[in-house]
């Protein structure tokens, strides 16, 4: 019986080994499997009997049963006997056989099976495996396949077999005539040499070790014939392939002599193979055996075949291999061993080959060589040892190679060299200089885009390796260290090694360390020995400069500054102490912060401080001169690296100042002054800073080599005319003249104050001032005050000439208005002022050669003019700059002559580059003309002055300034030419263009004016107004930074702009603090203020941004330089106040804030005034700092809250007087551009009319009047503010109000009938009478009615809401929007409340009225619009009559205090709820679970309101009401109102309500009478329990919505029932809730389900009736805890975990606790696994039970499920014990059943059958399939 249903499972498996879907066929692979496990033979011959009793089954399918076949005899081969052997053999020969045409996947399935027997068995199988290998007949393909395959996998068990099989198979080469069979014949060749070859090396463990490679040497030679001779010439290329393969492991068997006399014909017919084959792996791997097998038996045909064998195999090194094919990467392995047993046999010829090959022009050709010289290297070293200095010298042209991948090579090849001493011999420095070198490279900036298939290698990829290599090589190889230390310390100085300075410290560190190890003097540098190292000063500049900047090549800086630690001995003795403690510090100090984070300024004074603790440790002046010296000489070598250079004349400085010498001080300075490039700023700076720091100690020298570089011929030009074309250029000698500049300040500001204050003027500021200058026709000309200067000279020197010196600028239009006419010159001039001149000269003409000049200057942008003269002056000259590429127009130049006759006419280009100077040489009387007119005798020179000029000088009378202030004798010091040089700073400034902020000059002009106005003597009033105009405007006006998106596109540039400009504005307000600490009155606060003003009001956003900002650092600074000694007047407060105050509401966010500090200060600036002490607090000031975080964001509302208090303060603390300067000044503020300023004046004078109204009674009638008119004539905020204020006033006055009147104005109100209606709410008592008023007009009429748009069709009714009742909503609305209706509403608070709930009920669907549907469309659609409405537009809100109902209620609950409950049903969505008509109730119910929390004292009242409701003819407010009562009893809050009967006894009687809905809703609140009141669910238990079942048998409940609330309620009931009530309920419950646990409905689900798991508490007293209630639906919920619906997952872990306890069962009890836990994932199959073992192990009697219950949940609808039910089963069958297993009906569980309807209890079970496994086996999905397949093959355990 055991032996059938195993058979019966292992058909029923095999039966479906049919499914086409993979997994189930896995699956099913492992159920036979698992089967094997247990019954191994049973099931091999179960196999065997199907699949020949299933001999038409096609093929795929029979190949799952011969792989579980071979698995379980791979598993199980121990066990098998002979007989299943023997079986398992005979069926998988016939089914290897039984094909004659070759189908692999079958046929290897079947030889698999037969090889896996072989393990074993391999007598048997070959006994049966030969009969089907008979001479003279060819055997099948797969026959071949299996003998090759066993040789493989047995060796000592096949080795014997081989000499007959060999002798058998040798005749039957020639009879293979097909393609695969050659294949065949030769795979098995290559797997018989391959085992004969292993059985020989391991002739210890064979079991005859008599055998010999002679026994098989003939056949294989025999073999090797009809392969080689016969089959490699064949066409097919996997023929061939085929047979090359085998010949490698052939050739090892052959006989030595055979295979010496093959070798000239076998080596060239492989190496022909390579050009047939594009794959070569084989063919390479191949050529590699016969190549070792030659070399075995000391070949000597090798030696001829040598040069065809590297001619070959080179080019396949050659070659790239390709990573993604494997197979390509294998090739080259290969060819690299051949070349390695060549090399070792033939090193000479092998590398007289190879190395002329490093020579070719060829890239591959170079890097293969290279990879092959590294292969003989490492794998050859003995046969290499005597070639090294050969291979050494033939490595000099590879090193020069710029090729990527030849370097790489390269580098690799430098690795092996090292490792075999290769680097030790003569010319190693050059291979190490190459490593070195590509440790260099600089890295690629921008890698190009490759293709997919490019395999270009970058230069940082090179640099990575050789990186990598170098470091290795100094840290890992021994023998290296001798060969690096201290050769490699050739390579820190050159600065073409700059980029390989990291790797080459830290090797170099690591050589040093090793060193030191080796003894205290091993690490010091010999340089007796080593003539080329650099020298110590050379190292130390060197390290220390590269490490100014520590983060770049791979954060070198810790690298230099720690190899400069370790070289203090050789650097000198003295230093050790000091290095060892400083340098630490500083790598520290690098490795704590990052490249952002590092301050570039501090880390370089931190150097500097070492260096001068160096200098001073060694203090020895001869070091230091040898030291400066070669920092000197090291200077342009960082002619690319700025940076570095500007840390090196720092250095330079600071060594220079420690120098004891003066005459190597003034030597070096000179040589500095001479050879610097000062077009580069970097280098000026530098420069700069080294004098500045020279001068410390060495002023004197420092001064004297500038004034005696400035009398060197670097200035000099000659004195013709045309040496502008010799010389050097103007730009670079305005270069030199802006370095020497700024030279003069870093002396003057570094330099000793008590030396340096003697020599400003007198020698610093006399030479700065001979530099800025431009030259004009050789004179020098700098401001205005000398071109006037010029004109006087020139009247003086040439009498007889006009000199003329003016400015041009270009008309738009003619000087007598509208457009110029055609030959109206397009320029005008303004001339400078001159004395009167004699008669003009004689003019000549223009020479020929002149002329000629003429034209070439017009080439480079120059332009001569040439005049004739008298006297000893002879011919002037004249000259103008115009733009390289634009033509000028120049006129013909005629004889003049004295006597009257004017001179001749000369035209200035028609186009000009801008305004520009000229100088007019002509006769005295000349007519006065313009450019291009008849004037005669002009010339022209444009300022072109240098930028990097102006900005040293600014920066050098900046510094000077500063040297001034800073100085001891300040407080002394006259600074006589103060005015002048802030005359100066002005015209730098007004030079700048106004629309853009491009360079500087701003700022540091401003700078430097802030050290300037504080020196001596005071500033005139009208230089002062000019300074503080000129900035304001120059900074000011500037136009706004660019838009986030703008700055984003412009990246750097941008951001450099916004820093820029940044500083600037803080130049401006230090400028400005500046100049009012020399006036700290309230007159200067006053005068600073009218400068001020404008820009504080200023139209435009930005300019009164910056303005109130600059104002607020003036004010605060002036309050903290305040010191009051007497009691004064501050007579511009108030006006100052006005101007500030309404700034507190600016559009900007930034001026508001400003703008509060600015009031803070002002008053505190008044209480100091008023005798108060500076550091006075007073509360109510204070205060003002607490409203700025109100101000941060533009809410209206705080910002009238905000403004008010402000007021409040402003009005406690202005003096009485200045009151009304005050008010006027603030109503001046209400035509404010800026509106939110204009609404802040509005606010604030309010405030102060309420603050102060008293000593201004009679004005405020007046005011009043003037803001309700501004409400009438436009519709702003701060006009309808006053307006609320005005109605409050005028309402204590007239205080009527109609009410019908503003009833009927037209819906939707407008603006002004809305602000008219919170008006008047502003009084209680009025308040309330029109809130009664309104209530008694909402219920007066009916909320809708209803109408048919289509009567005659049969529509349905529409509801259209009526007028009056919407119109009263409406006004309640705005009536109680306004906060001031709180007390009112309070009052009315339950008529409001219950009111307000039903008109809501009523209004839920209900449409507008269809003249008014119209209107509120447009009112959408300009909302939609963003278009704001008019003036007497309608308001913005809804007219729909439920969101107006809402929204009323809404604004109710807030006024009546509940705006908890407001927040709260908001939060939850309840308003949404409530307008929709499914959900109207739920929002209902959120709204009174709110009431109950946060307004329960108001309930009673309502509630005694809402009753009578329930029986009202509308069903909306029944369903209302109910739902509103029903959430009610969910609080314990009724009951202790005492509410509870009451309302407990309405729900019990909306039992029998018409509406569904009402019913559903009464169960809900007598349900949640549980969690409201628990204590009373006993009092009333059986009332409560009667309603739920009755509920649950409810007929009139189509969807089951009424049950459903039953299942809930009686769920939370069950807590609090007596149980006596519940008992004789219990099985009735049960019972009828069971059909809804497979419901389609999750709800329905998971409520009954709940449910019976609340029910197994009152299980005690029927235990054993309600335990077979559990075992009913054990099964049910165990399989939906897979469920599609979490919520019913859910409610089965719960139900579970209720039923454990009553089970009986500990371990399943504990389960269900634990792994049941709502929060917690479930593993569902182990899980299940778990279950089912202690449910056999407790019930083992519940088997069939259960199973026939899982049968029928096979025909599921949930996919799930359907999977879960046999896994179920299997699981239950896995644990169960033997003597249960006759339980189970194996024939109804697997057998082919009819489908029936699934039952829902066992007697169901039993009556209808349910399906099968074997049926399910075809279910459509194949998860099903698959969990099927499994359980098939655990049945097992019941066989």
């Amino acid at each position: 019986m055991t032996e059938s249903r195993i058979k019966r499972l292992a058909t029923t498996l095999m039966d479906a080994t049919t499914d086409k879907d993979p997994l189930v066929q896995e699956q099913i692979y492992n159920a036979l499997c698992h089967l094997g496990e247990s019954e191994p033979e049973e099931i091999l011959n179960s196999c065997d009997e199907y699949l020949r009793q299933h001999d038409k089954l096609a093929y795929p399918h029979r190949v799952i049963i011969l792989k579980a076949m071979e698995t379980v005899v791979k598993n199980n081969i121990a066990l098998l006997d002979k007989s299943t052997a023997k079986v398992v053999i005979f069926l998988a020969s016939n089914e290897m056989t039984k094909s004659k045409e070759v189908i692999r996947d079958w046929q290897q399935a079947a030889s698999n099976v037969l090889v896996a027997v072989g393990q074993r068995f391999i007598n048997k199988v070959m006994e049966e495996v030969l009969t089907k290998f008979q001479p003279g007949i060819l055997p099948h393909y797969f026959v071949m396949q299996t003998f090759a395959n066993l040789s493989v996998s047995n060796v000592f068990g096949m080795v014997p077999f081989l000499n007959s099989i060999l002798g058998t198979m040798l005749p039957m080469l020639g009879m293979a005539k097909q393609d695969h069979m050659k294949s065949v014949f030769c795979y098995a060749l290559q797997h018989f040499s391959e085992s004969i070859q292993e059985y020989l090396a391991n002739l210890d463990k064979a079991p005859d070790p008599t055998v010999r490679k002679d026994t098989f040497s003939n056949e294989i030679f025999s073999a090797y014939e009809v392969l080689f001779n016969s089959w490699l010439q064949h066409r097919e290329a996997k023929l061939r392939l085929a047979v090359v393969e085998a010949m490698g492991p052939m050739s090892y068997l052959l006989p030595s002599e055979k295979l010496e006399e093959q070798l000239p014909k076998l080596i060239p017919g492989i190496l022909a193979l390579y050009k047939k084959h594009t794959e070569a792996f084989y063919i390479s791997k191949s050529l590699c055996q016969i190549l070792e097998a030659s070399v075995n038996i000391g070949s000597r045909s090798l030696d001829v075949q040598l040069d065809s064998l590297l001619g070959t195999l080179h080019p396949q090194i050659c070659a790239p291999a390709d990573p993604a094919v494997p197979l390509t990467v294998k090739n080259h392995t290969e060819v690299l061993r051949c070349f390695t047993v060549l090399a070792c046999s033939f090193p000479d010829r092998v590398l007289a080959f190879l190395l002329p090959k490093l020579e070719s022009s060829n890239e591959r050709t170079r890097v293969g060589t290279l990879l092959i010289m590294r292969q003989i290297i490492n794998s050859a070293p003995s046969q290499m040892e005597i070639k090294k200095p050969f291979i050494l010298s033939s490595m000099k042209l590879p090193l020069q190679d710029s090729n990527n991948k030849v370097k790489r090579a390269v580098v690799q090849v430098i690795s092996a060299m090292a490792h075999h001493g290769y680097l030790e011999q003569p010319g190693g420095e050059a291979m190490m200089e190459f490593l070195v070198r590509q440790c260099a490279l600089p890295s690629d900036a921008q890698p190009k885009k490759q293709p997919p298939d490019a395999d270009d290698l970058t230069s940082d990829s090179v640099q990575s390796i050789s990186v990598n290599t170098l470091f290795l090589l100094s840290t890992t190889v021994d023998r290296m260290n001798n060969v690096l230390w201290p050769y490699l310390l050739e390579f820190v100085t050159p600065v073409q090694f700059t980029n390989a300075l990291t790797p080459l410290c830290k090797s170099l560190m690591s050589l040093a360390v090793k060193k030191q190890e080796e003894g205290e003097n091993a690490s010091l540098i010999r340089y007796d020995l080593n003539a080329n190292l650099p020298s110590p000063y050379a190292l130390t500049t060197r390290l220390l400069v590269v490490s100014s900047q520590p983060y770049v090549g791979d954060c070198r800086g810790a690298a230099a500054l720690r190899l400069l630690n370790v070289l203090h001995y050789s650097v000198h003795p003295a230093l050790e102490q000091l290095w060892s403690k400083r340098v630490p510090l500083l790598v520290e100090h690098i490795e704590e912060n990052t490249e952002k984070s590092l301050s570039q300024k501090e880390w370089e004074e931190k150097l500097l401080l070492f260096l001068q603790e160096t200098l001073a440790a060694v203090a020895d002046n001869t070091w230091i001169c040898h030291f400066v010296t070669e920092m000197c000489r090291q200077l342009n070598s960082y002619n690319g690296f700025p940076l570095e250079k500007n840390f090196l004349y720092k250095c330079i400085g600071t060594t220079l100042g420690a120098c004891a010498s003066k005459d190597l001080v003034q030597k070096q300075l000179q040589e500095l002054l001479e050879t610097a490039r000062y077009h580069e700023e970097a280098e000026r700076e530098g420069l700069a800073s080294c004098f500045g720091i020279c001068a410390i100690n060495h002023l004197e020298e420092t001064l004297a080599k500038l004034e005696d570089f400035v009398r060197s011929d670097v200035f000099k030009k000659s004195v013709g005319l045309f040496s502008i074309f010799k010389d050097r250029s103007d730009n670079e000698v305005e270069k030199i003249k802006s370095t020497l500049i700024l030279c003069y300040g870093y002396v003057a500001v570094s330099a000793p104050k008590e030396l340096v204050l003697s020599r400003i003027e007198a020698d610093i500021l006399k030479n700065i001032f001979q530099y800025f200058n431009t030259k004009v026709l050789g004179i020098k000309v700098e401001t205005k005050v000398q071109c006037e200067a010029l004109n006087l000279s020139s009247s003086l020197l040439f009498p007889a000439l006009s000199v003329r010196l003016s400015l041009w600028v270009p008309l738009e239009s003619s000087s007598r208005g509208g457009p110029r006419a055609p030959g109206e010159s397009r320029w005008s001039r303004c001339s400078l002022p001159r004395p009167p001149h004699p008669a003009p000269p004689r003019l000549e003409p223009l020479p020929r050669k002149c002329r000629n000049s003429q034209r070439r200057g017009r080439e480079k942008g120059v332009g001569f003019f040439f005049f004739g003269g008298g006297g000893f002056f002879g011919v002037l000259f004249g000259f103008f700059f115009f733009l390289p590429g634009r033509e000028p127009s120049v006129g013909s130049v005629a004889r003049g002559r004295s006597g009257g006759r004017s001179p001749a006419a000369c035209r200035l280009p028609p186009v000009l580059p801008k305004p520009c100077f000229s100088y007019e040489l002509g006769a005295a009387g000349a007519r006065r003309g313009v450019p291009g007119r008849e004037r005669a005798g002009l010339g022209s020179a444009f300022f072109a002055r240098d930028l990097t000029l102006k900005l040293c000088l600014i920066r050098s009378i900046c510094m000077i300034s500063q040297a001034i202030y800073n100085g001891a004798k300040c407080g002394d010091f006259v600074f006589s030419r103060k005015a002048e040089l802030v005359a100066q700073m002005v015209e730098f400034i007004k030079a700048e263009p106004p629309e853009a902020m491009r360079t500087p000059v701003r700022q540091r002009a401003m700078i430097t004016c802030t050290y300037l106005v504080v020196l001596e003597p005071h500033l005139s009033d009208p230089d002062r107004t000019e300074l503080i105009d000129t900035c304001l405007a120059g900074v000011l006006a500037l136009p706004p930074p660019e838009p986030a998106k703008e700055r984003e596109e412009n990246g750097g540039d941008a951001s450099h702009k916004e820093v820029l400009y940044g500083d600037t504005l803080s130049a401006l307000k230090d400028l400005l603090k500046s100049l009012l600490q020399r006036n700290l009155t309230p007159h200067g606060l006053q005068d600073m203020f009218a400068h001020l003003g404008p820009w504080i009001k200023s139209n435009k956003e930005h300019e009164r941004q910056r303005a109130v900002e600059v104002s607020a650092a003036l004010l605060e600074f002036y309050l903290s330089k305040l010191n009051v000694s007497t009691v004064i007047p501050f007579y511009n407060l108030g006006v100052l106040i006005a101007l500030f105050s309404p700034r507190c509401s600016d559009s900007l966010a930034s001026v508001r804030q400003d703008a509060v500090d600015c009031v803070y200060c002002l008053l505190y600036i008044q209480l100091c005034y008023e005798g108060f002490a500076r550091d006075h607090r007073d509360e109510m000031v204070e205060g003002l700092k607490a409203l700025k975080k109100g101000l941060e964001e533009p809410d209206f509302t705080v910002l009238f809250r905000t403004c008010n208090n402000i007021a409040m303060v402003i009005g406690k603390r202005v003096p009485p007087d200045q009151l009304m300067s005050l008010l006027l000044a603030m109503f001046e503020g209400l035509a404010d551009p800026d509106k939110n300023c204009s609404r802040a004046a509005t606010v604030m004078i309010n405030s102060l009319l309420k603050e102060r109204g008293a000593v201004l009674q009679e004005k405020v009638p007046d005011i009043m009047s003037i803001i309700h008119s501004k409400l009438e004539e436009v519709d702003e905020e701060h006009i309808r503010k006053a307006a609320q204020q005005t109605v409050y006033i005028l309402a204590s006055q007239h205080k009527s109000v109609v009410v019908s009147s503003l009833l009927g104005s037209p819906l939707p109100f407008d603006s002004h009938t809305c602000a008219m209606w919170r008006s008047l709410a502003t009084e209680p008592t009025l308040a309330s009478r029109i809130l009664e008023q309104l209530l008694e007009k909402v219920n007066s009429d009916v909320p809708y009615k209803e109408s048919k748009s289509f009567p005659l069709l049969g529509s349905a009714a529409e509801r259209v809401a009526t007028p009056l009742p919407l119109a009263a909503t409406c006004a309640l609305y705005e009536i109680m929007s306004a906060p001031e209706s709180g007390p009112a509403v309070l009052g009315l608070y339950p008529p409001l409340f219950v009111t307000l709930l039903l008109r809501l009920s009523c209004t839920v669907g209900v449409q507008l009225p269809k003249n008014l549907q119209s209107r509120e469309r447009r009112r959408s659609s300009s909302s939609s619009g963003g278009g704001g409405s008019g003036n007497h537009g309608p308001a913005s809100r809804s007219l729909q009559p439920c969101s107006c109902a809402v929204e009323t209620l809404k604004v109710m609950l807030v006024r009546g205090g509940s705006e908890e409950v407001a927040r709260a049903v908001g939060s939850a969505g309840g308003w949404e709820l409530m307008a929709s008509a499914e959900r109207h109730h739920d929002g209902i119910a959120v709204l009174a679970g709110a009431m109950a929390r946060h307004a329960g004292p108001r309930l009673p009242l309502i509630v005694k309101n809402l009753i009578p409701t329930l029986n009202s003819v509308f069903d909306s407010q029944r369903i209302t009401t109910t739902a509103f009562f029903a959430e009610l009893l969910n609080s314990n809050v009724v009951n202790d109102l005492i509410l509870l009967e009451t309302m407990m006894d309405n729900m019990t009687g909306r039992q029998k309500d018409a509406c569904t809905l009402v019913r559903m809703l009464a169960l809900r609140g007598l349900g949640n009478i549980a969690s409201g009141s628990p204590e009373k669910v006993r009092k009333h238990g059986a009332k409560l329990l009667a309603s739920m079942v009755n509920g649950m048998d409810d007929k009139d409940d189509p969807h089951n919505l009424v049950a459903l609330e039953a299942m809930s309620s009686l769920s939370k009931l069950l807590d609090h029932l007596e149980e006596r009530d519940i008992q004789s309920m219990l099985l009735h419950i049960a019972i009828r809730i069971r059909p809804f646990f497979d419901s389609e409905q999750p709800d329905l689900r998971r409520s009954s389900i709940v449910l019976f798991g609340n029910l197994t508490k009152f299980s005690q007293g029927n235990c054993e009736v309600f335990f077979e209630q559990i075992l009913n639906g054990l099964v049910t919920l165990l399989l939906h805890l897979q469920d599609p619906k979490p919520e019913v997952v859910k409610a089965c872990k719960f139900a579970l975990r209720m039923c454990g306890p009553n089970m009986g069962c500990d371990g399943l009890c504990d389960m269900f606790l634990n792994h049941l836990r709502e929060d917690r994932s479930l593993h569902y199959g182990e899980f299940m696994n778990n279950v089912c073992k202690h449910l056999m192990q407790s019930y083992p009697e519940m088997l069939n039970r259960l199973i026939l219950t899982n049968l029928f949940y096979f025909k599921s609808n949930w996919v799930d499920i359907r999977a879960a039910a046999p896994m179920f089963i299997g699981f239950l069958v896995l644990h169960v014990d033997e003597d249960q297993c006759q339980q189970v009906d194996l024939d109804q569980l697997i057998s082919a059943l009819p489908e029936e309807k699934r039952p829902v209890c066992l007697k169901q079970v039993k009556d209808n059958p349910p399906a099968s496994l074997n049926l399910l086996l075809k279910d459509p999905v194949p998860s099903v399939r698959v969990k099927v397949a499994e359980t098939l093959g655990r049945l097992v355990r019941i066989l």
